[in-house]
């Protein structure tokens, strides 16, 4: 065993779980660093607090008059604290965070100094946008952009600095960010399903798109994840042999919590728990060293909020307990990677879950509208879903008979199948007073019944209807889910606007009622989504054939994904609903191209690294060692030495072999990679590096591979999977 390796290995042998201090009720831990509203109450002026709540729940502009009185209350919390610092935090389209940290501290002319906080330090500021993704929309040497206050997501207290949620700008205006466009997108759909919520309750005011994501993960001793260059650079494993043992047993899933992760997990949870980030559910996952942790249910821009916020602090705890968090989706071949399900519904400031059947046949009509229409909205833009989902490392997930297929389909369950058949049925026109009971007792009314007991999942399904919510499991879990909500709540939006549109020309112009006329548009809607409906295997290329039939798309590469964010539809819906101008999407598209471009170069690099300074060196080491043997037989036995020493000639000779590929599969990745850098046009580049530059990855690999299983294991130097996965 290479000397790192043992080093590593003898180290975390005297690992022992970090002790925590954990109170009897995580309850009275709850939103202790959050200047939440009982903050407020506390610390700021009746009217400041006023404002403040009028802004959160109506989308009002905040008086600049007020600005002061928040900041200065909001300053003295966070001092009472113990901060010294503040900052807009932001999220740019690196798909990191941001935050630049000031002081509260300021001089006086008399050579005296004070704790300032102003309000227009609180509401905006300027941060340098030329270091920043912008898609061209800014140049270095126009690098003004400001970040501005978002106070639908409370300020809280990291470590002793006060994190203030902001959007992030250009000096023209457009969105620099994931925050801007999500919140344009949840304005879009609180207006269009208010309108048509008041079909069933002229009660609805708001209706609010709720998320729960649930975050997957591999836990890797830092040691062990130290003596690895892919996993430290490219948060993946770029070669490696997969283990005797992987997770063909199933012994991991659901197992019992190793002592140190436990106390990982439990570090986190405080450090969520005063943050106000409801997380409730922890677990170990498929794959070894895999684990999950999900939080309830939250308002969609504070969900995305807290996923943002806790994969950074997943991060920072795991440095304390020596463990290496590795978010990427497949960070080790031939196991599970990680994706970060985003289950999302729609509920009223009634009380109601808009996805949830009621006890009435009324409000199950109500259930049903929005139901199909979302099945609708899905059908019609298949296509920029998987777009929200693309990136280089979700290329490796998806349909890696682990995750969804990059076919985007919906799972709904037989029984809601029969429902939806049985509506297809309804007379065309207006239904006679038997039609209409029928439908309402024997279909409608039946639906609680129904949905009772189906339980059953899809996993092989990209978007499931799970009982009261539909859950998008293709998203990565390295994804900002921002991009994916701002994605669905807009078609949602637009979908319904032409809904109402239509019932609504039915009811004054054929002169129907609500109901038939809503069961005519939902039939017809029934008839045109049916496609995108599969409650089959995703895995298999039975599927494949059939979704080709059906006119679904299957872009299974992030290039080709990534031309559904300019089509001329997806300009007019982001338009029309004033999400997104061409501008903003245009210059969406170049990043994540770029980014895509930039992730395989950076991976190609390190892999030609691995390959010719780790990998090949210690194969002629090994070789020369048996070079020597068959020396020394040769010595001893003469001409008869080949009888003796024909094994060694033969693994010298497989040796040779895989070094040969391996050299000429990095010479020819170097050159393709050469090409490709010198196109201009983003698309154009980012084709070339997944067409002509990625394929010589696993080429490369395997023939590593086969070495690290010829290679005497003292001398390998590298981490293998069976340390990476099995050491805890």
């Amino acid at each position: 065993m290479s000397t790192l390796r043992f080093e590593a290995l003898k180290e975390i042998f005297n690992r022992k779980p970090v002790k925590i201090e954990e109170p009897a009720r995580r309850s009275e831990l709850f939103g202790t660093n959050v200047f939440n509203e009982a903050s407020m109450k506390q610390y700021l002026t009746k009217e400041a607090y006023e404002n403040v709540m009028e802004a959160i729940k109506t989308g009002k502009k905040i008086d600049r008059r007020v600005s002061d009185h928040i900041s200065t209350g909001m300053k003295e919390w966070a001092i009472a604290k113990g901060a010294t610092h503040y900052t807009h935090w932001f999220q740019p389209l690196t798909g990191a965070t941001a935050e630049k940290h000031d002081a509260f501290f300021e001089t006086q002319g008399d050579g005296t100094a004070i704790e300032k906080f102003g309000g227009g330090a609180l509401v905006q500021q300027e941060p340098d946008a030329s270091s920043f993704p912008s898609g061209g929309i800014r140049n270095t040497f126009e690098a003004r952009g400001y970040t501005a206050w978002d106070p639908t997501s409370p300020a809280f207290l990291w470590g002793t600095t006060l994190c203030i949620p902001t959007i992030f700008v250009s000096y023209t205006g457009e969105a620099l960010d994931f925050k801007t466009p999500l919140l344009r997108a949840l304005q879009s759909v609180d207006q269009a399903a208010t309108s048509v919520a008041k079909y069933f309750d002229k009660n609805v005011s708001k209706v609010t798109a709720t998320l729960g994501w649930e975050q997957e993960y591999f836990l890797i001793d830092s040691a062990l994840a130290a003596t690895r260059p892919d996993l430290t650079l490219a948060g993946r494993t770029l070669l490696g042999h997969s283990p005797a043992k992987g997770q063909q047993l199933d012994d991991h899933y659901f197992g019992s919590i190793p002592s140190r992760v436990l106390a990982y997990m439990r570090d986190l949870e405080i450090e969520c728990m005063k943050l106000g980030i409801p997380v409730k559910t922890r677990h170990n996952e498929v794959a070894p060293n895999q684990f999950e942790l999900a939080p309830i249910f939250e308002e969609g821009n504070l969900a995305v909020d807290h996923n943002s916020l806790i994969m950074d602090i997943m991060s920072k705890i795991a440095e304390k307990h020596h463990f290496k968090v590795i978010l990427h989706e497949k960070p080790f071949a031939g196991i599970n990677g990680s994706g970060k399900h985003n289950n999302w519904s729609l509920s009223t400031d009634t009380g109601t879950n808009l996805l949830a059947p009621g006890t009435t046949p009324m409000k199950n009509l109500q259930f049903l509208t929005f139901f199909i229409n979302i099945l609708k909205a899905v059908h019609d833009n298949e296509e920029l879903l998987r777009a929200g989902i693309a990136s280089a490392s979700n290329d490796h997930r998806l349909g890696a008979n682990e995750a969804p297929p990059a076919i985007i389909s919906a799972f709904i369950g037989s029984q809601l199948t029969e429902v939806l058949d049985e509506l297809e049925k309804v007379t065309d026109g207006k239904l006679s007073p038997k039609e209409k009971t029928e439908l309402k007792l024997n279909v409608v009314g039946k639906i609680p019944e129904i949905l009772l007991d189906n339980t059953d999942r899809n996993r092989t399904s990209s978007f499931a209807f799970t009982g009261n919510k539909f859950e998008f499991r293709a998203v990565g879990s390295t994804a900002n889910c921002g991009n994916p909500m701002t994605i669905l709540n807009s078609i949602l939006a637009k979908q319904l606007i032409e809904f109402k549109t239509e019932v609504d020309a039915l009811i004054k112009g054929e002169k129907m009622k609500k109901d038939d006329a809503i069961f005519n548009v939902l039939r017809e809607y029934i008839k045109k989504s049916k496609n995108i409906r599969f409650e089959g295997d995703g895995y298999g290329e039975a599927w494949e054939k059939e979704a080709k039939k059906r006119g679904l798309s299957n872009n299974r590469t992030t290039p080709q994904a990534l031309k559904a964010l300019v089509s001329e539809k997806t300009r007019s819906l982001f338009k029309d609903l004033k999400v997104m101008n061409k501008i903003e999407l245009e210059a969406r598209h170049e990043i994540q191209l770029e980014d895509y471009a930039m992730r395989i170069q950076i991976e190609g690099r390190i892999l030609g690294d691995i390959a010719r300074n780790h990998v090949i060196p210690t194969a002629v080491r090994y070789q020369n060692i048996l070079i020597e043997n068959v020396e020394g037989l040769k010595h001893i036995y003469n001409e008869d030495f080949k009888k003796h020493s024909n094994e060694q000639l033969e693994i010298i000779e497989e040796i040779s072999a895989h070094i040969a590929k391996i050299n000429s599969g990095v010479k020819a990745m170097i050159e393709a990679r050469k090409v490709a850098n010198k196109i201009e046009d983003a698309e154009k580049r980012a084709f070339a590096y997944c067409d002509d530059v990625k394929p010589y990855f696993d080429e490369i690999r395997y023939h590593c591979d086969k070495l690290e299983l010829v290679v005497d294991d003292e001398l390998w130097p590298l981490t293998k999977y069976r340390e990476l996965l099995f050491t805890r």
